[in-house]
């Protein structure tokens, strides 16, 4: 059914578009997350977390990062932060600090073991980058950042119509 609304509604306008769903951007962009993922994933469960876990250590700076700045950074919704955190509040992996000046402030630390659970995050992170790199060219990295940059583009675009 997509591909016959693609081919009637774009077929003659725009020869570049191609009617297998896995030449349709989002579709590759969703399916290789869900795929990464996935993949963080699996290894989070060895360490009893999830990618949201992970992705938020990633995320706390180590002089400390406002809970309210952490799930924009995220990109996240305000519900599964907030459980996210709690999770890791209740794991030791983080500590809060309200802020003295500003008593609504609250600073998001990691603790020692939040340390030590970013290392491991953060080599996940570098072993799936450094294999990728290693199938692509420079030249093709720059064609790939270029891509993702017209997609931000475009949905900055389509939310501001």
């Amino acid at each position: 059914m997509l591909a016959y609304f693609l081919f009637y509604t774009f077929g003659k306008q725009n020869s570049r578009i191609m009617l297998d769903k896995k030449h349709i951007i989002d579709f590759r962009i969703r399916w290789a997350w869900h795929s990464i993922s996935r993949l963080y994933n699996d290894r989070a469960k060895n360490h009893k977390a999830t990618t949201s876990t992970a992705f938020a250590i990633l995320n706390i700076e180590k002089t400390g990062t406002l809970s309210t700045q952490l799930g924009p950074k995220m990109g996240m919704e305000s519900r599964s932060l907030t459980r996210t955190l709690k999770g890791m509040l209740d794991r030791g992996l983080i500590r809060k600090k309200t802020d003295p000046k500003d008593k609504r402030k609250v600073h998001l630390f990691l603790t020692k073991r939040g340390v030590a659970f970013r290392k491991i995050a953060s080599e996940n992170v570098k072993i799936f980058n450094e294999r990728v790199f290693e199938k692509v060219s420079t030249e093709e990295l720059e064609v790939f950042y270029k891509v993702m940059n017209a997609v931000d583009e475009t949905i900055e675009e389509l939310k501001n119509e």
